[in-house]
């Protein structure tokens, strides 16, 4: 497959510089046909009966295999959400942390983190590193580190820097349990994630699934509690409630996911060709040349696909009026900065595109 032929699988791009995948990545067709093709079976056929259940539960374990892949561990340890901030609830609310326990995190993380922190009964120290270079990451968040530290929260890509945090050498140094908040990373960089204790997956984003999906990777499901059972926790149960949980991370799984949504989701993990991270690299740093120059630069270069930099104004103005011109990127509430996300189904042209939109 050639980046031509890849650009081709997504018909936003006909239309608009798509620069928005750190929040929702672009649709293929074969997506799209996927979830259609499987809502007009529930039309006709009914959602009911052996085949409908079999079917949806063997789609089930393809898709908890194939998000395994993408983030190299095995797949009974992954277990199927519906998001980033599903996966940070599950740990969060299974570890039983406890007054007097830490969590250290840092000033970059999304809500979808810092929200379950805030209500894990843990004291929360946040590394100030938004405001510093890229390099003293580590060094900031080390001085957060104490005798009552029970957890590191950390991105593995920062949603709003685009900073690479170095969450593999604070796991190695520490030996703390780590859990990674992998929103901006699977999909858009190489990931493995087996050396961490918890990794979270968005679906919708970098992957280009639709909305909606998630999974979560548990190194250790024994040793996390289930907190907020669902059908699919349960290998038995009794009728006071009382059950034994399936094996694996499985007992962590979320409830119903429509089977549109796993045959969509089937079909864009299906689309991804295996240069994609390299495009992606290569065209981040394209932007951020681009864009040097002309605006100030907040993502400092070689790191990961997103391009973050500061204009004057209200920047939701601006996000509107870019996509008035056909570019599509966003806006980061309350920093004056906007966001560019590259993946492997953009050009030169879409970068070009947005540049002269910003003149």
């Amino acid at each position: 497959m050639t980046p031509q032929e890849a650009r081709a699988a997504y018909p936003v791009c006909e239309r608009f510089a798509y620069l928005n995948a750190g929040t929702f990545g672009p649709l293929a067709r074969a997506t799209a046909a996927a979830v259609a093709e499987r809502r007009a079976e529930d039309v006709e056929r009914g959602r009911g009966g052996a085949a409908y259940f079999g079917w949806m539960a063997e789609a089930r374990e393809r898709v908890r295999a194939l998000l395994a892949a993408e983030i190299g561990v095995p797949t009974v340890n992954v277990a199927l959400t519906r998001s980033t901030t599903d996966g940070c609830n599950i740990v969060l609310n299974g570890l039983g942390l406890r007054d007097g326990d830490e969590v250290v995190t840092t000033d970059v993380e999304h809500f979808g983190l810092l929200g379950a922190l805030a209500c894990s009964g843990a004291t929360v120290r946040v590394a100030r590193v938004r405001d510093r270079p890229a390099a003293e990451a580590r060094e900031a968040i080390l001085a957060e580190v104490g005798p009552r530290t029970r957890l590191l929260a950390l991105s593995h890509v920062a949603w709003s820097t685009g900073h690479v945090l170095p969450v593999a050498e604070l796991k190695a140094e520490t030996e703390l349990p780590v859990l990674v908040d992998g929103a901006q990373s699977v999909g858009a960089i190489p990931v493995d994630a087996s050396p961490f204790d918890f990794y979270t997956v968005s679906g919708q984003k970098w992957l280009c699934t639709p909305d909606s999906l998630g999974a979560l990777y548990v190194a250790d499901p024994e040793a996390l509690r289930v907190s907020a059972p669902s059908y699919f926790s349960q290998a038995s149960y009794e009728p006071d409630g009382t059950f034994e949980p399936k094996d694996g991370a499985a007992r962590f799984d979320g409830g119903w996911i429509a089977p549109g949504l796993l045959a969509g989701a089937e079909a864009a993990l299906a689309v991804h060709p295996p240069w994609r991270f390299d495009r992606a690299r290569e065209l981040a740093r394209r932007c951020r040349e681009l864009l040097a120059g002309r605006v100030d630069v907040v993502t400092e270069p070689g790191h990961a696909t997103l391009v973050t930099f500061r204009v004057d104004g209200d920047t939701q103005a601006r996000v509107a009026a870019l996509y008035e011109r056909g570019v599509v990127v966003r806006d980061l509430p309350g920093t004056g900065w906007l966001r560019v996300s590259c993946g492997y189904w953009n050009d030169e042209g879409d970068l070009e595109r947005l540049v002269e939109a910003l003149a």
